[in-house]
């Protein structure tokens, strides 16, 4: 038998690989940000402008017809929650990438939480637009091989970058550390 660091359990052919260091190093806790879903943000507002100004319209155009003040309150009111969408569907999702998982959590009211291990990683990709690059956001694709989460994205990550190096290099670190070895099969 032989040891790899001093402190280390001996390897077995049973074990091929390294045992794995339990302690869990957070890399990313958080949601998405709002500037990352400024398109997103900016057609809701204009959703909601349009629903506050369709009982004004109305009554412009047909003349002897005149709107009850009820029709304003509930047009303000559904334009209003118009503009909340976009800020609710951000707060309902929640990442958690460490050194060995991506938790991905979403739900308003019923919560939803899929794990990705990192070692299931087939390929990552980054894209960060201009206007992402000036407001410190980006998006993170993750492709795997999990049933449940084959392709994940990470939309509106601040400070994207850092998280997506560190990312690759520890996908690559725990495909090591488990033995894992991909194989191109030709097809």
């Amino acid at each position: 038998m032989s040891q790899i660091d001093s402190g280390s359990e001996p390897l077995s052919p049973a074990a091929p690989h390294k045992a794995a260091d339990d302690r869990e190093e957070i890399y990313f806790e958080g949601t998405p940000m709002m500037r990352g879903e400024l398109g997103k943000f900016f057609l809701w507002v204009v959703i909601g402008a349009l629903v506050m100004a369709a009982p004004y319209f109305y009554d412009l155009v047909q003349d002897p017809v005149v709107v009850p003040w009820w029709v304003y309150a509930i047009a303000i009111a559904i334009g209003l929650a118009c503009w909340i969408i976009p800020w609710v569907q951000t707060r309902s999702v929640r990442f958690r990438v460490t050194n060995y998982r991506i938790d991905y959590e979403r739900g308003i009211f019923t919560r939803r939480i899929d794990t990705i291990e990192l070692w299931h990683v087939d390929d990552i990709s980054f894209k960060q637009g201009f206007l992402d690059r000036i407001l410190g956001v980006g998006d993170i694709t993750i492709m795997s091989d999990d049933k449940t989460t084959p392709r994940l994205n990470l939309d509106g990550v601040p400070n994207p970058r850092p998280l997506f190096d560190q990312l690759k290099q520890r996908i690559i670190a725990v495909k090591r550390q488990r033995g894992v070895i991909k194989m191109d099969t030709g097809g």
